[in-house]
């Protein structure tokens, strides 16, 4: 499984961006997968975009900090609740690369493999 970590703050105008991008990213891995949000005080709608997603999305896990404590507390608190055998972090805002996930992913993947027949 892979947990995906989110960092978010103030990110109203990313997530209907972002969400449908990873959703079929991964889901195009045939892996079971987890994303995980973590609203970093956010004064905007982001909070109420993530209850919205978890609710339709089994997938979708997210956590809320009463305020604004910075994107490394937002990553501790991803690593502490992730439940995935790869963890990774992104950005909402789609300046990485979410197809670089797959790639990772598969290089993984045969690493593995060779470590298994040695």
């Amino acid at each position: 499984m892979i947990s995906l970590i989110i960092p978010c703050f103030n990110e109203e105008e990313s997530l209907p961006l972002f969400y449908p991008e990873a959703t079929s990213v991964l889901r195009q891995m045939n892996c079971d997968y987890e994303l995980i949000f973590v609203n970093d005080g956010s004064r905007d709608r982001t909070l109420a975009i993530l209850k919205e997603l978890s609710e339709k999305d089994p997938h979708v896990i997210y956590l809320s900090f009463s305020r604004n404590f910075g994107k490394e507390a937002a990553m501790y608190a991803g690593f502490c609740n992730a439940g995935g055998d790869y963890v990774a972090v992104m950005d909402a805002d789609l300046q990485d690369d979410i197809h670089v996930l797959d790639v990772i992913y598969k290089q993984l993947a045969t690493l593995e493999e060779e470590k298994e027949r040695e």
